[in-house]
């Protein structure tokens, strides 16, 4: 399929900082994206919430704007805006999903991107240890890294995303840590 001359023009209005362009241009492709997240999650037999997907589309939205929009700079009108789009899109996300796919132990298991879901976390799958000296026995036995991890979380309260935010650490490694931390107590059978 050709280049229309709606997709030339949007093209043309984006590339040339036009007021109004950017919103037009994420309306009309945003549904495109969409679908090929779910696509690319359904034939990995991954599920995405909510989060997962904005994600994966900030990530190619970010893609197409970096280095003053190289990525749209580059089409040259050879297929349709839609299809060339697509192309980058599918590439956007299986990069990311295999990056997160590295650092996430439980993707296999759970069929997640993230390792404990923030809805799951409220759930309370992985609930506080209330005891504060098993907490004081863990945070002596770990790495201080991990301890910090552990103190913010059964001490202070604090969520996945604060503890991340607050350390500066991807939120999906802090489940991984917390559950180290569990198994350190059952081999050492302290009641959690």
């Amino acid at each position: 399929m050709a280049l229309t001359e709606i997709d030339r023009n949007l093209l043309h209005r984006c590339l040339h900082g036009e007021s109004g362009a950017w919103k037009d241009f994420v309306d009309r492709f945003l549904g495109l994206f969409i679908h090929v997240i779910q696509h690319c999650a359904h034939t990995r037999s991954l599920r995405l919430n909510s989060p997962d997907i904005d994600d994966l589309c900030a990530e190619i939205f970010l893609t197409l704007l970096d280095k003053d929009s190289a990525v749209l700079r580059a089409f040259r009108g050879n297929s349709s805006l839609a299809t060339y789009l697509t192309v980058i899109a599918r590439r956007v996300v299986i990069r990311e999903m295999a990056a997160r796919k590295k650092y996430d132990t439980t993707v296999a298991a759970g069929n997640s991107i993230h390792a404990i879901p923030e809805a799951e976390e409220e759930m309370g799958e992985y609930s506080r240890i209330e005891d504060r000296e098993t907490v004081r026995l863990m945070l002596d036995a770990l790495p201080d890294a991990d301890a910090e991890v552990v103190r913010q979380y059964h001490l202070e309260g604090r969520t996945y995303r604060q503890i991340s935010e607050q350390l500066q650490i991807p939120m999906n490694t802090i489940g991984p840590i917390l559950s180290r931390a569990r198994s350190w107590l059952r081999q050492h059978q302290v009641r959690s």
